[in-house]
C-alpha cells in the first residue's frame, strides 16, 4: 500500500468536513464570535480596515496550501483560498537580474526540476547562506528568463507523495505575478486577498547587491499595498529588514522568531549578542513594538515541548505580546505525525495524519491571533470549534 493510499481516507474526511463548514467557520468568526467578540472588534474581512478587520484566529495558508500542492505556486495559493484561508503567504528571493520570485529558499534544488536541465549543470555550486554551506542551484545565479524555463515540484515527496501529481504543472511565480493574481482573485471572489510576504535572507542578498526591501516597496506602491490598512503583512526573521521596510512603506510588519537560543542573522553580522530569548521578554517585545505590529514565533515559543516531545505549559508570550499591542501569528501547523507534538501522533507512520485538531485546540486556546498552516482547511475547522465553545 502506498503512502497515498494510507492517507487518502484521513484527508478525504478532513476535506469533506471543510467543504461543508469552512465557509461557515469564516462567517462565524467574522461575525464576532469567540475571540473576536471578546475583543470587541469588527473582524469582518474585506472592509478595508487593515489587519484588525481579519477574523481571529486568522488562518494563513503557509506557502499556499502546501499540504496539498507544491509550495509557492499559483496552484498552491489558489487552493489555499479555495479551502478558506484568510491570508496566503509568499517568501521572496531575487534573481540575478533583480526580480523578486516566490521560493521558500534561494536554493531551488528540491523545489524545481533544475537538476534535469543539462544546460544549467554548470550552475551547481556551493554557497554559504547565513553561515550554512549549501550545495545546489540558487536563484541569484539565474536570470528571470532562465528561471522561467524551470517547473516547480513537491519539496518533500517522501512525506507528501500525493502532491507529486502536480510536479511540473506550474512555473516559479514572480511576486509581481502574485500581486496581479491577487487583484484578479479579489475581483472574482468579491473580497480583498490578503498576502503575508517574507523577505528571505535579506542581509545575505544585500551583500550581493540584491537588496530585497527597495524592490519590494516599489512593487507594493505600484499595486497600492503600501498603506497601513493595505491587505498585506511584511515579515522577516531579520528585525533590521522590518525596520528598513517601515521607513519605505506603512504596511504592517511582523518579526519572525525561531528557537529561543538562536540569533537573527543580522544580529550575528552586527555583533548584537541578543538571542530570541531576549526578544520575547517584555523589554524585547517593547523594542519590537516600536517599529512592528506583530511577531511570528515558532509554536514552541507559545507552548514548549518536554524532553519526550509532548506539549508542556504555555509560556507568557501571548499575554506579554498583547500587552505591547502586538499580534501573534505563530508557525507552523501541519497534519502529519512527523510534524505534530508526540502526544498528538497516531500510529507509527510519520507521513500519516495524527490528531491535528487536538494539537490545534491547545495552540488556539492560548489566545494567539492567527496561525500558519500547511492545511488551512484543518485550521479553519479547529477555529470554528473554538468559536462554538465560546
Amino acid at each position: 500500500m502506498t503512502q497515498g493510499e494510507r492517507r487518502t481516507p484521513a484527508r478525504r474526511t478532513v476535506l469533506g468536513a471543510a467543504g461543508a463548514t469552512a465557509l461557515g467557520a469564516s462567517a462565524a468568526l467574522a461575525a464576532g464570535t469567540g475571540t473576536a467578540r471578546a475583543a470587541g472588534q469588527d473582524r469582518t474581512p474585506g472592509r478595508g480596515h487593515g489587519y484588525r478587520s481579519l477574523p481571529v484566529p486568522t488562518v494563513i495558508g503557509h506557502r499556499g496550501a502546501s499540504g496539498y500542492r507544491p509550495e509557492h505556486t499559483l496552484g498552491s495559493y489558489r487552493h489555499a483560498l479555495d479551502l478558506g484561508a484568510h491570508v496566503v503567504e509568499q517568501d521572496l528571493v531575487p534573481t540575478r537580474d533583480g526580480h523578486l520570485v516566490c521560493r521558500h529558499e534561494n536554493d531551488i534544488t528540491g523545489t524545481t526540476d533544475v537538476a534535469d536541465h543539462p544546460e544549467f549543470a554548470s550552475r551547481k555550486t556551493t554557497r554559504t547562506v547565513d553561515g550554512t554551506a549549501l550545495t545546489g542551484w540558487f536563484t541569484e545565479d539565474f536570470t528571470l528568463a532562465e528561471l522561467k524555463t524551470l517547473r516547480a515540484k513537491e519539496r518533500i515527496p517522501g512525506t507528501r507523495q500525493e502532491n507529486t501529481l502536480y510536479d511540473g504543472r506550474w512555473t516559479v511565480p514572480t511576486f509581481e505575478e502574485v500581486l496581479r493574481w491577487a487583484e484578479e482573485e479579489g475581483r472574482r471572489r468579491g473580497r480583498e486577498i490578503w498576502l503575508h510576504v517574507e523577505t528571505k535572507h535579506p542581509s545575505y542578498f544585500r551583500s550581493l547587491g540584491l537588496g530585497l526591501e527597495e524592490p519590494l516597496a516599489k512593487l507594493l506602491r505600484r499595486y497600492g499595498r503600501h498603506r497601513a490598512n493595505s491587505p498585506v503583512f511584511l515579515q522577516s526573521f531579520e528585525p533590521s529588514s522590518i525596520q528598513r521596510l517601515a521607513k519605505l512603506v506603512d504596511a504592517p510588519g511582523v518579526v519572525l522568531l525561531s528557537g529561543a537560543s538562536s540569533r537573527p542573522w543580522d544580529f550575528v553580522e552586527a555583533g548584537d549578542p541578543r538571542t530570541v530569548a531576549d526578544l520575547v521578554t517584555p523589554e524585547g517585545l517593547a523594542w519590537i513594538a516600536s517599529y512592528a505590529q506583530g511577531i511570528g514565533p515558532t509554536l514552541d515559543l507559545v507552548i514548549p515541548k518536554d524532553a519526550s516531545g509532548r506539549l508542556g505549559t504555555p509560556t507568557t508570550l501571548v499575554r506579554d505580546a498583547h500587552a505591547e499591542g502586538l499580534i501573534l501569528h505563530p508557525y507552523t501547523h501541519r497534519n502529519e505525525n512527523a510534524f505534530l507534538p508526540a502526544d498528538f501522533r497516531k500510529g507509527t507512520d510519520p507521513t500519516a495524519y495524527g490528531d491535528a485538531f487536538g494539537a490545534l485546540k491547545r495552540y488556539l486556546e492560548t489566545g494567539i491571533d492567527g496561525i500558519f498552516s500547511d492545511n488551512p482547511d484543518t485550521a479553519l475547522l479547529a477555529a470554528a470549534d473554538l468559536a462554538a465553545r465560546d
